[in-house]
């Protein structure tokens, strides 16, 4: 057993009302890793699985205070349609009795996982939806089942040197177009060392988020890690993978000490979890000088071992809670689709029919496909944001790949202190930069099934966000 860590908060004396709460936790991790031959998304040319590097998760952790009860669930998935993780959630309601709008199911967004939604090249097989919506839905029942008196705390770690900004300024007169040939005034993945870098064309967030969970004997039970990394990739080719996210629970475990179920130790195992921050404009690539030359997964395991590093040293600082308050608000949004000219889709009918064969491998083709394919979509979506308040811990949810100044405008304005954010949760609505990079244009702005909400979303995703944690943090 793990030595106890730095000692709870415990009641005031005399406090009837409050000897009487008492927290309780459970964690699971469900397997979701597909069949070999599946559609793997995250290009614009579509990729098929030949081979499992690393098993697939649905990490989840439920948390009940005697007054509210609440499921957070991260996926080693690259994104999930709301309409997969409606399913899910109805099908754990019927069995846990959590409320709908009390779960939060996100993906990581790992490139080396199965399709889910129909974006680029990629289309999904309807099978595995219905499979990993099941699953998910098993990984909160079986945490709810695990529920047991525990502790809890909360702080942030720092790392600044896995994070970089993957937008850039480049050299006056350098020529950038977009596919469909309007200038562009930064690059994304811009070669490293180039004469041509100016400078980034935004900030990052080096925050490490961490929610310990561990059990009225200092046994860790979960611990739910964020940071603001796109992903890291150079994984094997045709690999299922869930890339450093996957990794960062590996080392985790390891470096608590969490002891896995066995025939000698009848407690659950220990869940380690990492979330994605908002990092639709950030990377792990520096740059401005370029690194050794690495074999496919070594900076995935240097990257998790920095960040679990990181999360266990905060975890051991932290002050351990035997109840906090807890509260989960959601709200609905009424987006609009970013409209598509009727000289542009005659413009792409004609790329197309130009084509020379199926598989597109020209951007402008690609591009072209996805303007005729979105054209068809209808002028609005409904999606749903989320506050969630953990104690003094605030935690805040878009549905979109968020740019790292939403995040850091969510944490600055939030009257919860800390607050982190957790993207591409309970839905999926492509790239949300804010209006100012919409006027930079690049490859996150691009129109296309991955980047097609109004130019004002940002904004609106923004304050419903912040109106929601003022909420949760009134109680």
């Amino acid at each position: 057993m793990a030595p106890r860590g730095p000692r709870a908060i415990r009641m005031p004396q005399g406090s009837l009302l409050m000897a009487d709460k008492q927290l309780r936790a459970g964690a699971a991790a469900s397997h979701i890793t597909p069949p070999l031959g599946i559609s793997l998304n995250g290009g614009m040319q579509d990729r098929t699985a030949v081979h499992i590097h690393d098993e697939l998760h649905a990490r989840c952790l439920v948390l009940d205070n005697g007054e509210t009860s609440l499921a957070i669930v991260v996926c080693d998935s690259c994104m999930i349609p709301q309409s997969i993780l409606n399913h899910a959630k109805h099908l754990a309601h019927g069995h846990t009795a959590i409320p709908l709008d009390q779960m939060l199911v996100s993906a990581t967004h790992t490139h080396t996982a199965p399709t889910l939604g129909a974006v680029f090249q990629s289309e999904p097989d309807p099978r595995y939806g219905e499979f990993l919506a099941v699953r998910i839905a098993d990984g909160i029942r079986r945490a709810h089942h695990n529920l047991a008196p525990a502790e809890i705390g909360w702080g942030v770690g720092r790392d600044e040197t896995q994070v970089f900004n993957r937008r850039w300024k480049m050299r006056e007169g350098l020529a950038m177009l977009d596919p469909f040939g309007k200038p562009d005034h930064v690059k994304m993945n811009p070669p490293v060392g180039s004469p041509d870098l100016v400078e980034p064309a935004g900030p990052i967030d080096p925050e490490v988020g961490v929610l310990a969970v561990r059990s009225r004997e200092g046994r860790p039970l979960a611990l739910l890690a964020n940071y603001s990394l796109h992903y890291v990739g150079n994984t094997g080719p045709g690999d299922v993978s869930a890339d450093y996210f996957g990794a960062f629970a590996d080392r985790l475990q390891q470096l608590l000490s969490a002891d896995r179920l066995s025939a000698d130790n009848l407690a659950p195992p220990f869940v380690g979890i990492m979330s994605n921050g908002t990092s639709g404009n950030i990377n792990n690539v520096n740059f401005r000088q370029a690194g050794p030359a690495q074999p496919p997964y070594a900076q995935i395991h240097f990257v998790a071992d920095r960040l679990a590093t990181e999360a266990a040293r905060v975890a051991g600082q932290i002050e351990y809670r035997p109840w906090v308050p807890l509260a989960m608000r959601q709200a609905k949004l009424r987006l609009a689709r970013r409209s598509t000219p009727k000289d542009e889709v005659a413009r792409a009918k004609f790329i197309l029919s130009q084509a020379k064969t199926p598989v597109l491998a020209r951007v402008d083709e690609v591009y072209a496909r996805e303007t005729v394919l979105l054209n068809e979509y209808p002028p609005f979506v409904e999606t749903i944001v989320q506050a969630l308040r953990i104690g003094d811990l605030g935690i805040a949810t878009s549905p979109c790949e968020t740019f790292v100044e939403t995040g850091l405008a969510i944490k600055s304005a939030s009257p919860l202190k800390p607050t982190f954010t957790i993207e591409l949760a309970n839905d999926y609505c492509g790239y949300l930069p804010t209006a100012e990079h919409h006027q930079l244009g690049g490859y996150e702005t691009w129109r296309a099934r991955s980047s097609f909400l109004e130019v004002d979303a940002e904004a609106k995703v923004r304050a419903t966000i912040l109106e929601q944690l003022k909420l949760v943090a009134m109680g």
